[in-house]
């Protein structure tokens, strides 16, 4: 029996602005098991990233509880939830977040560094090999076209060895070769380390490969 990884019950996140109270979500729950593959789909501003914000504890809802890893975010604080994703939960963005100043091998054992852990070394260029980028190991991400940044992105997402990666728009930047080689990557990623993949995206492609898609209607989210 596969365990829960993470767990929402009744979520709801309501913002204020100057003059309304404006309901991001309502009343979201939602299961997702350990290995599984899940996509977020919807149109922009439905609520999609801030249903995965809320989830990687990177946020707290307005209502309701998130059960991540076995551990419940509302009982924690900000470092306990910090630490829970450097140790288990791997990222990766639409606009890559790479820090310019360092090479690509250097990003990719950041990680380790946040963890307070020893840079691996060995792994980081086993993963960038593994991404197709062992000849690019010292570039910086000036010295990288898009495409090649989100493989240095995604291989640091591995570098912890993730129990959960969350993907937001993965392909959003790129052209569709360079897309659908990211989207092959991941997927093999995903199973070489039985990783849980939670994605938002636009891309049907992408949401069509998952075990499981989602929609983000207005705030509520139904399974398809």
């Amino acid at each position: 029996m596969q365990t829960s990884v993470i767990k929402a019950e009744s979520l709801s996140k309501v913002v204020s602005t100057n003059q309304e109270q404006l309901t991001i979500l309502d009343n979201v729950s939602l299961d997702i098991k350990s290995g599984e593959s899940v996509a977020i789909v919807g149109t922009s501003g439905a609520g999609k990233s801030t249903l995965m914000t809320l989830l990687a504890g990177l946020d707290t809802p307005s209502k309701g509880e998130v059960d991540l890893l076995g551990q419940q975010l509302h009982t924690l604080d900000d470092e306990a939830r910090a630490a829970i994703r450097s140790e288990s939960v791997g990222f990766v963005f639409q606009s890559f977040l790479l820090i310019p100043s360092l090479s690509a091998l250097d990003n990719v054992t950041l990680p380790c560094l946040l963890k307070g852990e020893a840079e691996n070394k060995q792994r980081a260029i086993e993963l960038l090999t593994s991404v197709g980028l062992e000849h690019r190991v010292n570039h910086s991400p000036s010295q990288l076209s898009g495409g090649e940044q989100q493989r240095v992105a995604l291989a640091r997402a591995f570098m912890i060895e993730p129990k959960i990666l969350f993907a937001d728009e993965p392909t959003g930047n790129l052209d569709q070769q360079t897309a659908s080689n990211v989207i092959k990557l991941l997927f093999d990623l995903n199973k070489q380390h039985g990783t849980t993949l939670v994605l938002v995206t636009h891309d049907q492609n992408l949401a069509q490969r998952c075990d499981r898609i989602f929609t983000m209607k207005a705030g509520q989210l139904e399974e398809s």
